[in-house]
């Protein structure tokens, strides 16, 4: 597992940044602090089977990410029950000791990314994890393990990057849809329920999420947002970093693709992480229940395991598996989305060879 970056507030940072502005110096368009010499953002070119090439993509387009944080009962550990994390940050591939080691291990910002393609759109999901879903009250339930996220809808318009054009959140058993302003979208067997803001990192323009403290429902801000403590992340494809305390506005998150060896789609047979498919084993131990029973097991699902309650089962997962599907039916016209996978390692369609 990578090593946290640890920093004193603004020091490392600026000292980093002051070093890739240097560099980037000659590096002409393309070029950022975290690829000083474009090469990433050079392989998008080719398509997206090359890790570096989904991992420009990815970072493009990467949310701006608020975290609302309760600092209050038993369960939060001062706020770090909120904080997100990688599945293994304990050092290990196991869900049953996850909620355990919440409070004993460092907890350094990541978030999983997938990406598909058509040849009229890219599908970007990002997977936010957090070791607990957990309450201060004794008539809720809690549980271990917590894999929430969105699906963004980049429309290939010919540019580098691509147009965003719409987000799908994950709010616990709901699905909410979202567009930027100027988005061609409408709303099609799903009503919109609001505009996707935009906010700038780095000279770009990226969505705003958010999730709620706790269960970690997520959606686009300022739909949820933070009331008193609360973290800002903003995504890196180098730095991962804990949150110095439980209000701190300025942390780097790092984006793992999901395909590859550091992902959670080659574990995705493993007994000791999945009780089954696409859903994390978790038990009821380290505490997990505020009163007896209150603690369910197996109860968080990874992408491919997602399900809006009343989307029906030919639904679940397809928010990453078969995104197009569900563009198509959140939104119109349908037949702006091309239904034919030039990339979806999910069906096998150009998978990455690599295998942890």
């Amino acid at each position: 597992m990578a090593s946290p970056i640890r920093r004193a507030p603004g020091v490392l940072r600026s000292t980093a940044a002051a070093l890739s502005l240097a560099l980037c110096s000659a590096c002409g368009e393309g070029a950022s602090e975290d690829d000083p010499f474009g090469e990433a953002q050079r392989a998008l070119l080719q398509g997206v089977g090359s890790a570096a090439a989904r991992a420009a993509l990815a970072k493009r387009w990467a949310p701006i990410h608020y975290q609302d944080v309760d600092v209050t009962g038993a369960h939060a550990l001062g706020g770090r029950s909120d904080f997100i994390t990688r599945v293994d940050f304990d050092g290990d591939w196991v869900g049953t000791n996850n909620w355990d080691n919440t409070g004993s291990r460092v907890l350094s910002a990541h978030a999983y990314h997938s990406v598909v393609e058509t040849p009229s759109h890219w599908y970007l999901v990002y997977t936010f994890f957090h070791p607990r879903d957990w309450s201060d009250n004794i008539f809720e339930k809690e549980h271990e393990n917590d894999s929430e996220g969105v699906l963004l809808i980049v429309q290939r318009d010919g540019s580098e990057y691509g147009a965003l054009v719409g987000a799908v959140t994950v709010a616990h058993r709901d699905f909410f849809s979202y567009v930027p302003a100027g988005s061609p979208l409408r709303s099609g067997a799903e009503s919109i329920d609001g505009t996707l803001s935009m906010a700038s990192f780095e000279g770009q323009l990226h969505p705003i999420t958010a999730q709620e403290a706790k269960g970690h429902g997520l959606k686009a801000w300022p739909a949820y947002d933070i009331v008193g403590d609360g973290l800002k992340y903003f995504p890196s494809l180098t730095l991962a970093e804990q949150p110095s305390s439980a209000s701190d506005h300025d942390v780097r998150y790092k984006l793992l693709d999901i395909y590859g060896v550091e992902g959670l789609w080659p574990r995705r047979e493993l007994s000791s992480l999945f009780s089954s498919w696409g859903t994390f084993r978790g038990d009821t131990s380290g505490g997990c229940g505020l009163v007896a029973g209150n603690c369910t097991t197996n109860a968080a699902n990874a992408p491919w395991g997602w399900d809006d309650h009343d989307d029906g089962p030919s639904y679940r997962g397809e928010i990453a598996t078969d995104p197009a599907k569900l563009a198509a039916h959140y939104f119109s016209p349908s037949s702006q989305f091309s239904t034919t996978y030039t990339f979806n390692p999910f069906k096998g369609i150009g998978a990455d060879p690599n295998t942890p």
